[in-house]
């Protein structure tokens, strides 16, 4: 079993599944970073917030709640029940931008593909020089000059 599962890992598929996972979550944080930081914040200015995220619609707060109805962080923590629909947008453009570059990055590399895959592989010419049976009739010949 254990010679089996070696096998597998050791596959170049699965190694590169695994490099694209490990570099797809590093990308997702700047997306993320992105989106929350510039993206966002212009979108909520638009719309009258500067904190997109915190668009939401409250449901019903616990009881004993004591803070204020319109802070979504307090809210979340005491355990309100609100559709954020602010947040949510923002998961949403997230995807876009994510799902966007992903079909950039596949687009150029089939082009790049394409391209070697067009090109003829050209094999590199052989040297001249004699053949081997040039080569034999020269010491055949040489062998017949001598006594």
């Amino acid at each position: 079993m254990w010679a089996d599962f070696k096998a597998f890992i050791a596959k170049g598929n699965v190694i590169d599944l695994a490099v694209a996972v490990i570099i797809g979550g590093a990308f997702s944080g700047i997306v993320k970073s992105l989106t929350d930081e510039i993206i966002m914040p212009i979108v909520g200015a638009i719309f009258g917030g500067a904190d997109f995220s915190r668009y939401f619609i409250l449901l019903d707060t616990p009881d004993g709640y004591t803070g204020p109805v319109d802070d979504y962080a307090a809210l979340k923590e005491a355990g309100a029940a609100m559709i954020g629909y602010g947040s949510f947008m923002t998961a949403v453009l997230n995807f876009l931008i994510l799902a966007f570059i992903i079909f950039l990055l596949v687009r150029y590399t089939k082009k790049i593909v394409a391209e070697f895959e067009e090109r003829p592989e050209e094999a590199p010419p052989a040297p001249q020089g004699p053949t081997e049976v040039d080569l034999l009739k020269e010491i055949r010949d040489e062998l017949k000059k001598r006594p």
